[in-house]
C-alpha cells in the first residue's frame, strides 16, 4: 500500500501532490490494478490534512480512470500508467544517481543541480517538437 508525504513548501496544492504521488506509484509499478489505496480515515490521519483533500485526489484519479471507488469498500486502483518497466526504471535511476555523483565531485550543489536537469529537460523538449 501506498504511504502519502507531503512538501508543505513545494507550492503544489496537497491534492495534486497525492494525485501525483498515486500516478508515480503506478509508473513504478509499486501500486497495480487491484490494489487498494489507503482510506480518507487513514491519510487524514497519517497527514493531518482535511478529508475533502484526499476525497478531491480519489476524485481527479477516478475521472481519470485510474481508480475506482466500491461504495463500503474502498478505492482501488483500475488500471496502471502505461510506460516504462520497473526494470527500465531501475537501469536509468542506476544513471542518474552516478550523474548526480560526478555533478556533486564537480562541485555543484543540490539547486545547480535541479537547474541543470530542468533546463536539459527542456532542450530535449524542444527538439521533440521540431
Amino acid at each position: 500500500m501506498i504511504e502519502f508525504t507531503l512538501d508543505r513548501s513545494s507550492g503544489v496544492s496537497t491534492y495534486l501532490q497525492l494525485a501525483h504521488q498515486v500516478k508515480q506509484a503506478l509508473r513504478l509499478g509499486t501500486l497495480r490494478p487491484g490494489d487498494q489505496l489507503p482510506t480518507a480515515r487513514e491519510v487524514v490521519e497519517s497527514l493531518a490534512i482535511n478529508p475533502n483533500t484526499v476525497l478531491k485526489a480519489y476524485r481527479e484519479l477516478e475521472r481519470e480512470g485510474l481508480v475506482e471507488g466500491r461504495p463500503g469498500m474502498g478505492t482501488f486502483v483500475r488500471q496502471g500508467v502505461a510506460g516504462p518497466t520497473l526494470a527500465d526504471h531501475t537501469r536509468v535511476r542506476r544513471g542518474l544517481e552516478a550523474w548526480v555523483r560526478d555533478a556533486r565531485a564537480a562541485g555543484l550543489d543540490q539547486e545547480d543541480l535541479r537547474v541543470l536537469f530542468a533546463v536539459v529537460i527542456a532542450d530535449l523538449a524542444k527538439e521533440d517538437v521540431a
